[in-house]
């Protein structure tokens, strides 16, 4: 048997409940404190698995991150199309209910914004893996927000999707900034109004 294959029989993967506590522990650190202010060491200390463990299951923390933002990704479109499927055929309604509780969300305490643009902005190297899930997040998005403007009936339905988006973002980083109260809390209504001029 050649060295590589007696390697390759005697490596033990990390069992799916390690590479969950990695993923949970990484997710809320990297959510509160920042994707590049965490160490590794401080990750498998935290979820209590080793440093082989950690790469054997993810490679390389930037494939952690990614897998981070992948999954903050698909959380992400479960409420965005949640909120979609509360009104068919009614996107000025789909776009409030999904505003409603984000206006909650982020005049909560300990709110630190959206992780995906949070990672757009510790990573500006396009082909960082954060980067790129949160791009094409920030793109798509963009991209669905312009053709519920169309739907509307919008004149210019490029500028209300990106007004739209614009409000969003916002909402985002001045929840990190005011907290309760502040005008993150007005974000529907801002939108419903930016809508209603735009018809």
């Amino acid at each position: 048997m050649s060295g590589k294959s007696e390697i390759d029989a005697g490596a033990v993967a990390p069992s799916p409940r390690a590479a969950d506590r990695i993923k949970a522990t990484a997710r809320d650190l990297f959510y509160r404190l920042g994707i590049r202010a965490v160490g590794v060491d401080e990750i498998v200390a935290r979820a209590g698995v080793t440093k082989p463990t950690l790469y054997r299951s993810f490679g390389s923390k930037d494939e952690l991150a990614a897998a981070y933002m992948r999954d903050y990704e698909a959380e992400f479109w479960v409420r965005f199309d949640a909120a979609v499927a509360l009104h068919p055929g009614d996107p000025r309604a789909q776009i409030r209910a999904f505003l409603e509780p984000l206006a909650l969300r982020a005049t909560l305490n300990g709110y630190r914004g959206c992780g995906m643009t949070n990672a757009a902005v510790e990573y500006p190297e396009p082909e960082t893996p954060a980067r790129r899930v949160a791009e094409g997040n920030k793109r798509e998005l963009r991209r669905r927000l312009v053709e519920m403007a169309r739907t509307m009936g919008a004149a210019e339905p490029e500028v209300l999707g990106d007004g739209l988006l614009l409000l969003i973002e916002g909402a985002y980083v001045s929840g990190q900034l005011f907290g309760e109260g502040g005008p993150a809390r007005s974000v529907a209504i801002v939108a419903d109004r930016l809508i209603a001029a735009s018809l």
